[in-house]
């Protein structure tokens, strides 16, 4: 964590209501974006962030110091998005504008011919929980351990999920309706 980080975070601690908008304006635009990624438009996005930063600001004895506060936001905020999502009976959006990333050595290839956006928008068609995970692992990059404690599901219900997402993953790029 950056010194100027370190600093605002102790100060905002103290309550110092500039330092808190200076932790707001550098990670606002970041935070804004992992949002997007849950929910279904750019108000409750916006919302959803919003309010994160202010369980953030309110729960900062929480924090520990030395711990990256970027990834502690980050966390916070995608708990909120899907607290949000549980509440509106578990509505999700199509990602294909944010950054697809394979997180570790699983086979995740596909057929060369299928587009991000197509395999993005087949990960919109699975199951809520499915879903979820795919994009808390490769998307977000979170390990099972972390899943299972956002979601609030045991590590084996992590690993089974995201293995029958794959497979269902699969099996719908198989369809013609994806162009395979």
């Amino acid at each position: 964590m950056s010194k100027e980080i370190h600093l605002l975070v102790l100060q905002s601690k103290k309550g110092n209501q500039k330092a808190q908008i200076k932790l707001y304006d550098l990670h606002c635009k970041a935070m804004f974006i992992i949002s997007c990624r849950y929910l279904k438009n750019d108000e409750e996005a916006k919302d959803a962030m919003q309010d994160g930063f202010i369980k953030a600001f309110l729960n900062l004895e929480n924090y520990k110091d030395g711990t990256n506060f970027s990834a502690w936001l980050k966390t916070i905020v995608i708990n909120n998005c899907i607290d949000q999502l549980k509440k509106k009976k578990l509505e999700t959006i199509a990602i294909e504008n944010y950054p697809l990333e394979i997180t570790d050595d699983e086979d995740w290839n596909f057929d060369t011919k299928i587009t991000k956006e197509t395999i993005l928008n087949a990960i919109e068609t699975l199951q809520l929980k499915y879903q979820l995970v795919i994009k808390l692992y490769l998307i977000e990059g979170y390990d099972h351990q972390e899943i299972s404690e956002i979601l609030q599901i045991p590590v084996k219900t992590s690993r089974t999920n995201l293995r029958r997402a794959k497979l269902a993953l699969r099996n719908l790029l198989k369809d013609e309706k994806y162009g395979t």
